[in-house]
């Protein structure tokens, strides 16, 4: 269900969104607001779900993982435990970004991020070797031409 938000949330959510380290009075001033009610509806947006967390964005070429993989999978195990266990790899696995349930042919993707194509050989060998796959096809992604983590408000 969504959250009831009004245009002052959705410009607080914004400047969140744009840069979480901002001051509260920063923000109060950008939003056309005082500081205590910008505080309390982040409060309170918090509470209800809609800010989850906040984070810093690293550059993952400056941190040495230059290659980006997109990894079709396809499983002919479609029983609760193997995809309990298969849950469990993914969220053990630092290189996993996101991973994501299909509909189609395909049932996961996955974007994985590494050093190199040897370093996702190695995460590929170890993948497969602790849960059962059927099919895997990796794309290396050759150039990211968008990536945000800002939503439309």
């Amino acid at each position: 269900m969504s959250a009831q938000l009004d245009d002052l949330d959705r410009k607080i959510l914004g400047e969140l969104q744009a840069d979480s380290s901002q001051s509260l009075d920063e923000i109060a001033r950008k939003v056309g607001s005082s500081k205590t009610p910008v505080w309390n509806r982040i409060r309170r947006m918090r509470e209800q779900g809609v800010i989850l967390r906040q984070t810093a964005i690293l550059d993952a070429e400056s941190l040495g993982l230059e290659a980006c993989f997109f990894v079709l999978i396809r499983t002919s195990e479609h029983e609760a435990e193997w995809q309990r266990k298969f849950l469990q790899v993914l969220q053990a696995r630092p290189e996993v970004l996101e991973a994501h349930r299909l509909a189609g042919d395909i049932d996961y993707i996955l974007k994985v991020r590494v050093k190199n194509a040897r370093a996702y050989d190695t995460f590929y060998q170890a993948l497969i070797s602790e849960v059962k796959i059927h099919n895997v096809t990796a794309l290396l992604s050759m150039e990211e031409i968008k990536s945000t983590t800002v939503l439309p408000l």
